[in-house]
């Protein structure tokens, strides 16, 4: 299973950008990797890990934002189509292993 996370958070003062950069540092300390600006994933192997994950992202939420999470199986995100660019090396990696090693 793939969790995404999308946020859109604002940047106009320099206390918005700080909240920004520490929801993003939370996010890859948890796991998480950049596919496209303002959107993560991390690859989980059991379904039962789902709440958790959810719970995990509510306690580093910034007060201001849209913050959106999706899950999705691996065979659904297996059909993305590219329509421009490449898969990232952690995409990549994870389609050789199933899982990310740290």
């Amino acid at each position: 299973m793939r969790i995404f996370i999308f946020f859109d958070l604002p940047t106009d003062t320099a206390e918005d950008r700080k909240n920004y950069s520490i929801f993003r540092k939370k996010l890859i300390k948890l796991g998480y990797s950049m596919i496209q600006f303002s959107v993560y994933s991390k690859l989980i192997n059991v379904q039962t890990k789902k709440d958790r994950e959810e719970k995990k992202i509510i306690k580093i939420l910034p007060n201001n934002g849209d913050v959106r999470m999706l899950f999705v199986t691996e065979s659904q995100y297996q059909n993305i189509k590219i329509l421009k660019g490449e898969k990232t090396l952690i995409e990549m990696i994870n389609d050789e292993r199933k899982y990310i090693k740290l």
